[in-house]
């Protein structure tokens, strides 16, 4: 399958139904069913489903852009989730239900639990699915797959904040010319721009063993794109000054969405924790020979 004929018509369709508006229309609690209704009706939500059971079967990689758009856009709706959830639970022999799924793993707030209709626990092998009303106390062998996904988000709303600083510094005028001539907002646009590519390269390492991912491939991808998206946010907001913040401009549907998965599936800090575990249970081997063993 040539994958642009997968990826152009989902950004068609996000760029129709999530617009700014529609975002904050949902976000204040409106009715989010006409939004999730064209998801849904678009076939994409069964695009990880294996062939023989009804889906697209593309791989997690092959999915990856259809994710990152989501974050490029700022969706606010559960669609990555939904994706990998329903992936799981028809492997695991269980019927997908209709409706959002949020996947929940116990480190930090579960996002989008508030406009969730079913929340995913358990593990990749056995899922586990609680209905809105449900306690939910995270399914821990959930997490590598939770961040992941928050990577992949992170990666693409970290590209979409780039894209909209480096395009305010260039109009923004101040003292006779534009603010992104200036030396010192040029060096923080350079700082922002290295730590969106290190985002997008950190969700890359994460989908490479595709789905359940490798716990480490999971770690680099998490622990990457959470250093990278406070990084971005911060710059971005010191370039924008005030206005990044006000609720008519959009650069903060981003960014609170890049804290918020920062902070989702375990921070930097857990993650980092994590991989300096194995490193140090695997002291025999040098650091470029367990490097080069992924």
């Amino acid at each position: 399958m040539d994958m642009q004929e997968l990826i152009a018509p989902f950004a068609r369709i996000i760029e129709d139904i999530c617009t700014p508006s529609a975002i904050r229309a949902v976000e204040a609690g409106g009715d989010a069913a006409p939004m999730w209704q064209a998801f849904d009706d678009s076939g994409f939500l069964d695009a990880l489903v294996s062939e023989d059971l009804g889906g697209a079967g593309v791989s997690l990689a092959d999915a990856a852009p259809l994710i990152v758009l989501l974050g490029h856009h700022a969706v606010p709706l559960p669609v990555g989730d939904t994706l990998i959830a329903r992936a799981l639970l028809t492997a695991s022999g269980a019927r997908a239900p209709a409706g959002p799924i949020a996947i929940a793993t116990g480190a930090g707030a579960t996002p989008f639990a508030d406009v969730a209709a079913h929340t995913l626990l358990g593990s990749p092998q056995a899922p586990i699915l609680a209905s809105g009303d449900d306690p939910v106390n995270g399914g821990q062998a959930l997490r590598p797959i939770g961040a992941v996904l928050r990577a992949l988000l992170i990666s693409g709303a970290s590209a979409r904040v780039m894209d909209m600083t480096v395009a305010y510094a260039n109009a923004r005028n101040q003292f006779g010319k534009p603010i992104g001539k200036q030396q010192a907002v040029q060096q923080q646009l350079a700082i922002l721009a290295e730590q969106a590519v290190a985002a997008r390269i950190a969700a890359a390492i994460g989908v490479r063993s595709g789905l359940p991912p490798h716990l480490a491939d999971a770690a680099i991808a998490k622990h990457g794109a959470s250093v990278a998206a406070a990084q971005v946010a911060a710059i971005a907001h010191a370039v924008h000054g005030a206005i990044g913040i006000s609720e008519e401009y959009d650069l903060h549907l981003l960014t609170r969405r890049l804290h918020e998965w920062r902070l989702a599936d375990g921070s930097e800090g857990y993650w980092a924790g994590l991989l300096g575990e194995r490193r140090m249970a695997a002291a025999a081997v040098s650091t470029a020979d367990y490097i080069r063993a992924g």
